[in-house]
């Protein structure tokens, strides 16, 4: 409602003035961006939920421990089974009888993230290429197995998956070429900071050293005699554990290749495109501190969100005029949006830069969007969802390969296993991906900010923004008057009918 009011009473020529004048104002202070991430102190925020983060590693990791031990090399060494011997439906085995399996999923996760960021400067854009048109196939295929396997809820699921796959693709086809060359652009700005390339490696590590703990664990409850129901239940708690642990990890990487890369922007010049010194050290220093609270809050719901406003979106661009459906979807759209405003993946440029809140870098970021009218350019781009397909198709290929051997061995449990494989993989791949995520958002903020920092750094990528956000803006600007005429035709179709 806010877009259409605006977009309504102002030309186009108005909305581009008002543009330009926002962005003088907001230059100085982009100019002064190294002194902020440098020199001026920060304030620590969201302690509570860093607290929370830290509290929920140990506990997890204490139960991962005695949950591994129990059946390693001895079954029920710690005498678990008195307290499940309600649920006791299947015979027990060992921990090392699985471990083996997650530690080939690490691995395998660890080799797609690493050959990822390897090949990000050569055939990146490929790469998402295939994991567009691929996923939906993988999926199909995995859902066909499923059932012949006789697994009929994967069936079902992967089924589903593959639909939701399909009409998002074929919604925002229209989208692809300007969204792959924003990638291409953001492959291109972190290549050359290898930097960024040394402690995105030194994640990916830090994570696998975490997922031997926690595979440790969840072998153990896979070779517990609790029956499928209590071991799907307990696997499901590691997994929320797992999600928001590697959720932490990534936006942590996001948080410190966001605030690289936005200074790399903002002090570009044909001379030199390196940062200032120190820069990534602090930006590091700041993620793991004062701003480490904001990124556990900020993990905990920004990925659903996204996830549940791309779909929303893809449906509701090709609904048509079912009247009754858009009026659902409208309303699922607008409670997303509002929830989008407080919980967006363009905080966390502002938390490394500015050093802010969670809920206040997602609220100054989407008003900046709004009020520079880029929040048209961003609903446009769709490179978050082609990273999280690329995430997917990883987790798939992880769970895949220790699911295959895991049938051979133990096919009762074969899924059990391959389902935390491919979340294993998922997570891994994920902290790859997150470098060129990361890039994306500091080049719409760059924009927003000071749009001379992007001209400066490639004109012609200037040029091709610029005129996409045009053409963004007139598209909604007769979008709002179509709708506006449309109203006033019922209304006066009504008043005559009455009179």
């Amino acid at each position: 409602m806010m877009d259409a009011r605006a977009f309504s009473s102002h030309s186009d020529a108005s909305v581009a003035a008002a543009t330009t004048d926002q962005n003088v104002e907001q230059c100085r202070s982009g100019n002064n961006s190294e002194a902020t991430i440098m020199e001026k102190p920060r304030r620590w925020h969201d302690v509570f939920w860093s607290g929370m983060f830290v509290i929920h590693l140990i506990g997890f990791g204490f139960v991962l421990v005695v949950l591994g031990l129990n059946r390693f090399k001895k079954k029920n060494r710690l005498d678990i089974d008195k307290y499940t011997y309600r649920f006791m439906e299947n015979q027990a085995g060992l921990t090392e009888d699985y471990w083996p399996v997650y530690a080939v999923a690490g691995l395998v996760g660890t080799a797609l993230g690493c050959c990822w960021l390897s090949l990000l400067g050569s055939c990146a854009t490929l790469m998402m290429k295939v994991s567009v048109h691929i996923l939906t196939t993988y999926l199909a295929v995995i859902s066909v197995l499923s059932f012949w396997a006789e697994q009929v809820f994967w069936g079902v699921a992967f089924a589903i998956g593959a639909c939701l796959q399909l009409l998002y693709v074929i919604s925002v086809i229209d989208r692809l070429p300007f969204t792959m060359l924003v990638l291409q652009k953001a492959v291109k700005m972190v290549w050359n900071l290898p930097e960024v390339m040394k402690v995105a490696h030194a994640f990916v590590l830090l994570l696998l050293s975490w997922m031997v703990l926690w595979s440790f664990g969840v072998a153990g409850v896979v070779a517990s005699s609790m029956g499928d129901g209590g071991r799907w239940w307990l696997l499901v708690v590691l997994s929320v554990s797992l999600f928001w642990t590697g959720a932490v990890l990534c936006n942590t990487l996001h948080v410190v290749v966001s605030g690289i890369v936005f200074l790399a922007n903002v002090h570009y010049s044909k001379e030199s495109s390196s940062f200032p010194t120190n820069s990534l050290m602090k930006s590091l220093q700041y993620a793991l501190t004062t701003s480490f609270g904001s990124i556990c809050y900020g993990s905990l719901f920004t990925a659903v969100i996204r996830t549940m406003r791309w779909q929303i979106r893809g449906v509701r661009a090709k609904i048509g005029n079912n009247e009754c459906l858009l009026c659902c979807v409208d309303f699922l759209f607008h409670m997303v949006e509002t929830l989008v405003r407080f919980f967006n993946k363009y905080a966390y440029v502002q938390i490394g830069v500015y050093g802010k809140s969670f809920n206040h870098s997602a609220r100054d970021a989407w008003e900046l969007f709004q009020s520079t009218g880029v929040e048209a350019l961003v609903a446009y781009d769709c490179s978050g969802a082609i990273m999280l397909m690329g995430t997917i198709f990883g987790g798939l290929i992880t769970g895949t390969c220790a699911g295959v051997w895991a049938w051979i061995k133990w096919s009762n449990r074969a899924f059990m296993i391959g389902s935390m494989s491919m979340l294993m993989g998922m997570v891994l791949v994920g902290v790859a991906m997150v470098v060129v995520e990361s890039a994306v958002t500091s080049i719409y903020v760059c924009y927003a900010e000071d749009p001379l920092s992007i001209h400066r750094w490639d004109p012609e990528f200037f040029n091709q923004i610029s005129e996409t956000l045009n053409q963004r803006l007139q598209h909604r600007s007769k979008r709002v008057s179509e709708v506006l005429t449309h109203n006033q035709l019922d209304n006066l179709v009504r008043s005559n009918t009455s009179v």
